[in-house]
């Protein structure tokens, strides 16, 4: 059983930085990704990274954001630099046994999730 645990969210001001971190532990997981939802909107995928290494972003993130992970404290992270307000969302870690494709698994859906960190950009 894969267990996910985020921390790291908060409230900052735009233009600021957080660092999101999400301890996993279980079996192997090959995909990871941070996701995202904002009330009235669609989740969306933010960033993605797998066993290889691999990464890939969402355009609304790219250059700002960085996915990177530690195997030996089982750590997935998730800097986020240049906050915008429209970057304000319940974030979710979320895990899969499978690679990725992109920014989701390979068979399409995460299977395990963690219980979300607020992030709030104010203007």
């Amino acid at each position: 059983q894969v267990q996910l645990v985020e921390s790291g969210g908060g409230s900052v001001q735009a233009g600021g930085s957080l660092r999101l971190a999400c301890t996993a532990s279980g079996y192997s997981k090959h995909c990871l990704g941070w996701l995202r939802h904002a009330p009235g909107t669609e989740s969306e995928g933010v960033a993605s990274i797998d066993s290889g290494g691999t990464t890939a972003y969402a355009d609304s993130v790219k250059g700002r954001f960085t996915i990177s992970k530690d195997n030996a404290k089982n750590t997935l992270y998730l800097q986020m630099n240049s906050l915008k307000p429209e970057d304000s969302a319940m974030y979710y870690c979320a895990a899969a046994h499978v690679y990725c494709s992109g920014l989701t698994p390979d068979d399409g859906d995460y299977r395990y999730w963690g219980q979300g960190t607020q992030v709030t950009v104010s203007s």
